[in-house]
């Protein structure tokens, strides 16, 4: 009998420690902001109320070096996103490129942690509404590798690169997500060689992803599904392989993965830059579309569900955005013309903010980031459970 205790008692250690091992890890959660808009306090100010709230990653748009140096010996990690006119400059001569990363970057490394660099944000619409000049087949990847290789000259080995991309811009479809491909010739011209890019120096591919652009063009979709509503019949069947889809969100994820894997490049990170709902389009609907939006979302993230073609989920995202944007030809319309067209509605009377400039929140949802089992905390709990199994082995010789 007392054998037989010791080895149930065994048996369920190493269960627990087994399931600590696979438990899945949420989704790192932050918020895109840019601290030059107009009304607000220093950055300071704003830093330490994104600390109060306990967020743990910022993206930065159009950084700016007073902006970068206020997160300085905070735990909060920043994806600083370059101006999309410097992109023609960088792809032209790499010393663009380190002049940039001695202003924005190398002042404040490592003291603010940097953990990637976003080379533009949207080219591919900025170059088809706003700047006819800009070619991103012959831009984009090399401005790029020269920010790679800038950060590599200056010792920094750190801080990935990458770029961003709208997900109406680049995919075919988003149902079902099986059959999703990338545009062409886009694909071919731009993606493709990107991927092999991010692939090789470990990066990320990063993605604007907005559910309320689809819903707004597909009446016929229900607004549970892309509210995360649970309810019995919000789902929706990917035909070709039965994978089932509890939210628009995943859907559109997985689509994101599919065509990356049709590409050759399914194992590369996937992080949503930016993702929300505007208060004022749905500002009277029956509960606020905005708020059940980013509650929805934010609990989804932290279940470390992940989605059916990506367990682990997403690797980071980004809530759009902290402060409303003045100028409505840059973000109010979300994705420029493309997305207001594809909205159906203008950018005027969109507000994407979810606080105020006196830094009261315009929702009641928390905001701090989700904690991910990182490389050590994995390899800590391999030696704890070896132990455990070392310790097995001799109760049970006794």
């Amino acid at each position: 009998m007392f054998f037989l205790a010791k080895l149930l008692l065994c048996i369920t250690t190493l269960i627990l420690l087994s399931a600590a091992v696979s438990t899945p890890s949420a989704t790192t959660l932050g918020v895109t902001c840019n601290l030059s808009t107009p009304n607000l306090t220093g950055p300071e100010h704003v830093v330490s109320t994104l600390q109060s709230r306990r967020v743990s990653a910022v993206r930065l748009l159009d950084p700016t070096p007073a902006a970068v140096r206020a997160f300085a010996y905070t735990n909060i990690s920043l994806i600083l996103s370059v101006p999309n006119h410097l992109i023609q400059s960088f792809a032209a001569n790499r010393s663009a490129s380190t002049l940039w990363l001695h202003s924005h970057v190398l002042p404040f490394h490592p003291r603010t942690h940097i953990s990637l660099i976003s080379a533009g944000s949207d080219v591919l619409t900025t170059a088809a509404t706003y700047d006819l000049t800009l070619d991103p087949s012959t831009a984009l990847l090399p401005a790029m590798r020269n920010l790679h290789l800038s950060l590599l000259d200056l010792g920094i080995r750190t801080i990935s690169v990458s770029t961003t991309f709208s997900f109406i811009d680049i995919l075919t479809t988003s149902f079902p997500p099986s059959s999703a491909e990338f545009q062409e010739p886009i694909g071919s011209l731009i993606i493709r060689p990107l991927l092999q890019f991010l692939d090789e120096t470990n990066s990320s591919f990063l993605v604007n992803l907005y559910p309320y652009n689809v819903y707004r063009i597909n009446s016929e979709i229900p607004i549970g599904y892309v509210l995360f509503q649970q309810h019995p019949f919000n789902f929706r069947d990917d035909v070709i392989t039965g994978v089932r889809y509890w939210n628009l969100f995943d859907m559109m994820v997985d689509a994101v993965v599919a065509a990356m894997a049709v590409s050759g490049h399914e194992n590369i990170p996937v992080i949503v830059a930016e993702t929300g709902w505007p208060s004022e389009a749905e500002a009277q609907a029956a509960g606020n579309y905005a708020e059940m939006y980013l509650k929805g979302l934010v609990t989804h993230l932290r279940s470390g569900l992940g989605t059916p073609l990506r367990k682990e989920g997403v690797a980071e995202a980004y809530i759009y955005q902290l402060f409303d944007e003045v100028d409505s030809t840059h973000k109010n319309d979300k994705n420029g013309t493309t997305g207001a067209a594809m909205s159906g509605v203008t950018g005027a009377g969109q507000h994407w903010g979810i606080m105020y400039p006196n830094m009261t929140m315009k929702y009641n949802f928390d905001l701090s980031g989700s904690t991910r089992v990182t490389g050590n905390d994995k390899r800590w709990v391999k030696m704890v459970l070896e132990v455990a199994a070392s310790l097995v082995s001799v109760l049970l010789f006794l």
